[in-house]
């Protein structure tokens, strides 16, 4: 059993434009990586015991969140493991389809952690396909991680949008994050950026530290250090 205050080790992973985009302005979704950097985003994953997005991205971009790789789908099994990481996201109003690729794909635990108010009707939208926790008026992320890390996630992959990355690290809950740069630009403000207004613990006075910059192919990775714990999950 978890003591209060245990939270998994959380790692958040983006990729963005050169101005700090993550989707264009229109529907069509924006790629911002290349094969390579796929492979890399595969391989964190399959080292992770969850993997959270939240609701705008499940409904927006349908994502499946499985570990793609034969290969090391095969070497979770080996270490006792389902192939992928469990799927995790926030709702604040459970509009979310039970028949989206993030229910349906997958022999992995589904869990959804909804705002107080929403749960009734949560579980009878998604009761039959995931767990439904109350997580809170609005939900809150440090009793959603200290309940993961209660359910055996030792590892916590962040996987966006916005919304997530913006309340995992105006939160302070973020130990590492992988930031992957695409070569273009989309110059439209409508579009969503990696993060919006919020205070963050890394500021002018307080910078972050940069643990690793690789390239790859055409995007570039920078890894920063976001806590003492950087590397220990």
């Amino acid at each position: 059993m978890a003591f209060m205050g245990e939270r998994p080790y959380i790692l958040l992973s983006c990729g963005m434009s050169i101005d700090g985009y993550l989707n264009g302005a229109t529907e069509q979704r924006l790629l911002l990586s290349n094969d390579a950097d796929f492979d890399r985003v595969d391989a964190v994953r399959a080292e992770c015991d969850a993997i959270l997005v939240g609701a705008m991205t499940v409904r927006r971009d349908n994502p499946r969140l499985l570990v793609r790789s034969q290969a090391r789908r095969d070497d979770r099994a080996a270490r006792g493991l389902r192939p992928s990481p469990i799927k995790v996201t926030v709702t604040g109003r459970a509009q979310l389809d039970a028949c989206a690729d993030f229910f349906t794909a997958g022999d992995t635990e589904k869990i959804v952690y909804c705002a107080s108010a929403a749960v009734a009707d949560a579980r009878v939208r998604l009761g039959a396909v995931a767990t439904v926790v109350d997580g809170g008026q609005p939900v809150d992320l440090h009793q959603l991680t200290e309940d993961l890390y209660a359910r055996g996630v030792g590892r916590l992959m962040v996987e966006g949008g916005g919304t997530m990355h913006t309340q995992f690290l105006t939160a302070g809950l973020a130990d590492e994050l992988h930031l992957v740069v695409a070569p273009f630009f989309v110059g439209d403000s409508r579009a969503r950026r990696f993060v919006s207004d919020g205070h963050f613990p890394w500021n002018p006075d307080r910078r972050a530290t940069l643990a690793e910059v690789r390239q790859i192919g055409d995007v570039v990775l920078l890894r920063y250090a976001l806590s003492a714990r950087f590397g220990a999950g």
